[in-house]
C-alpha cells in the first residue's frame, strides 16, 4: 500500500515569496481534477530532473498544463519547458510544515 500524503522539501529559490529553500511541505501525491486547478501550488515531474514545486498557471484544451515558479528569475519551468503533460502534475501542496506550519493557499 502507498501513502497518499508525502513530504517534500523545497530546493531554490523558484517558488519564493510565497515558499522558500528548506520549507518541508505535505504533499497529496493523488493528483485529482481538484489538484489541477489553477493557481495551485503543485508538485511536478520535469524531464531528467528531480521533482518540483510549481504553481500551475494554465491548463490548456488539449489537456497539457503551464507551471510557474513565482520567482520567474530563479525558476527552471514551462517559461523554459513549455507546457507539460498534464500527468507530470503528481501532487498537490496541501500545507507548510515546517518552518511556519500552515496552509499554502493557491494565487487568486
Amino acid at each position: 500500500m502507498t501513502w497518499p500524503l508525502r513530504r517534500v522539501l523545497v530546493s531554490g529559490p523558484s517558488m519564493a515569496p510565497a515558499l522558500r529553500h528548506g520549507d518541508q511541505l505535505l504533499v497529496l501525491m493523488r493528483p485529482s481534477r481538484r489538484t489541477r486547478s489553477v493557481g495551485n501550488v503543485v508538485v511536478v515531474a520535469l524531464a531528467d530532473r528531480p521533482l518540483a514545486v510549481k504553481r500551475l498557471a494554465r491548463v490548456e484544451p488539449d489537456g497539457r498544463v503551464w507551471v510557474e515558479g513565482d520567482n520567474p528569475f530563479g525558476s527552471t519551468d514551462s517559461r523554459d519547458l513549455g507546457a507539460l503533460p498534464a500527468d507530470a502534475v503528481v501532487g498537490r501542496v496541501v500545507l507548510r510544515l515546517w518552518p511556519k506550519p500552515g496552509y499554502v493557499r493557491p494565487s487568486q
